[in-house]
Formats: structure tokens, sequence, C-alpha cells
């Protein structure tokens, strides 16, 4: 599909409030093998693409330019939309204009950015502080004016839960939805009673964030759905099976001196997945 069509289609499935799962993608592997699988979105983690690309914490450290590049190479790779964690728009109100219509440029089909001070942090991490909602709700307004297409998703995550409580959270959600953003977001709520408050209080379309190790409990979509949610991403997943079984594989391999016998399953065919059939056909095609 082309970056428009993506685009329609995720964002029709958000208006028919239709439930959608998006596994974190991190890197390239982790893109191609959930592009495969037929879900209805994938999302780019900041938390995961920046510690993959940099190898650095999700503290801020990663800029504008870098993650638009990692959301080009993941958009242009995938056949199901991307959403992309934006963070705060990387800056003032420009910067969200230029980010909004560079990631629309990189084929995103939905575009997260979040109410924390700049540099931001990383959600479910202590020392979080939120910008005024005022200041938030100028960055939504610019966000939905500076897409050139409507069915751009924007994505307006709140932090306000951890430091300023849930009642703080729904007045920005509200505030939040009031100033046009497609999909409200609030992080880190801390028991399934909040979840179902969040669901019954925010109207527009409502993201819930099944994250490892995080202060949120981890529902099973059905419930997520029935509580009023409509699109569960599940950013950390990948990475976190992904690193402990590279290190078992590698324990492995210091202790015994081989690959064989590595307890952890590996991927059957690496060369199919990146693509070598069709570098082999194009080899017999042109070879002299």
């Amino acid at each position: 599909m082309t970056a428009d069509q993506k685009r329609r289609a995720f964002a029709a499935r958000v208006r028919r409030r239709e439930l959608s799962i998006a596994p974190g993608v991190f890197d390239m592997i982790s893109l191609r093998v959930a592009d495969r699988q037929g879900h209805a979105a994938l999302y780019m983690t900041g938390y995961g693409t920046v510690a993959s690309h940099l190898g650095l914490p999700d503290a801020g450290l990663a800029g504008f330019s870098e993650l638009c590049e990692r959301a080009h190479a993941m958009a242009s790779a995938a056949v199901t939309p991307l959403i992309a964690d934006a963070d705060t728009g990387f800056g003032g109100l420009l910067n969200v204009a230029r980010t909004v219509r560079g990631y629309e440029d990189a084929g995103v089909a939905a575009i997260q950015i979040e109410d924390q001070e700049f540099p931001k942090k990383c959600g479910h991490t202590p020392g979080r502080r939120v910008v005024p909602a005022e200041e938030m709700v100028l960055k939504i307004k610019v966000a939905v004016e500076a897409r050139r297409h409507d069915e751009t998703m924007i994505v307006a995550r709140t932090d306000a839960r951890t430091d300023h409580g849930l009642d703080e959270a729904l007045r920005r959600a509200r505030l939040y939805e009031e100033a046009g953003a497609d999909v409200i977001f609030v992080e880190s709520p801390e028991s399934e009673a909040e979840l179902e408050r969040i669901g019954r209080e925010v109207s527009k379309p409502l993201l819930a964030n099944m994250v490892e190790f995080g202060k949120t409990p981890r529902v099973e979509v059905a419930r997520l759905k029935q509580w009023g949610f409509d699109l569960a991403i599940y950013p950390g997943l990948g990475f976190s099976v992904a690193a402990e079984a590279m290190r078992l594989a590698w324990e492995h391999l210091k202790a015994k001196g081989t690959s064989n016998g590595v307890a952890v399953p590996q991927y059957g065919n690496m060369h199919e997945l990146m693509g070598f059939s069709e570098v082999w056909d194009f080899e017999k095609r042109w070879a002299p």
C-alpha cells in the first residue's frame, strides 16, 4: 500500500472505533517480523528506537532528524500503518509544525505528541514534568493545522497522572479533545479502576499503553474495548524478549564454546525475512 492508502485505512479504523492492536517495533528486523503478521498497526516505540539506534535511554537525547529518519525507514518498508512517537514535537510550536510535516513525509499514519517539558523522559519513569495544559493545547492546534492530510491521526498524550493525579490528567484529556486531537492517550494509569474511569470520561478514541514493567496493569484487549479503548500498544514486548533471548544465547556460547544446543528458539529463515530472494532473483535476471 502507498503511504496515503495506509493513512486512510488506519484513520477509517480509528473513526469506526474498531479495536487495533499495535506491537512496538524498534528496528528494521522487528519491523519486518511484525509487518508479516497482519496487525492493524505498528507502533514505533521511542524507548526501543532510541535504545536500538543510539544505545541511549529515552530521555530526550534523540532529536527530530534522528527519529524522523527511523520513522521513514520503518514506514517505507512496512505495508502496515505506522504510529510514530514524536516526543514533545521536539520543541516549541514551530518545531511541532515541522515534526508533523516531516513525519507525514516519512509516511507515518499517526503521530504521537506528549505534554511533557522538553527534554522529555520515558513514560512510567520518575521525574517527568508536564507543561501547562494551555501550552499543549496550542501544540495540538498547530499539529492539526500543519498536517497535509486529514487522515493523519494526531495522538495527544498526557503524562500528568503520575505527579498531578488522575483528575488533572482527565481535565487535560478533555482539553486536548477540544483542541482537535484524534486520539487521546492518558499515560500511566495505575489500576483497572482508573482505566475504566478514563474510558467513561473521554469521548474520543482512546489509546491504552500495555507496557512491560510499568505502572499500568496489562489487561486483555477484550476488556479494554469493553471499557472504551480503541487502540492498545505494546511498546516494550518485542525488545524485552529479544534482549533476554540474546542474553541467554550468548551466555550459552560463552559457557559451552558453541552455539549448538542453544535453548532459545531461533528465527527459521532470516534470508527470506530480509528479502534475499529478491536479490537472488535480480541477480539471475541481470548477471552477465
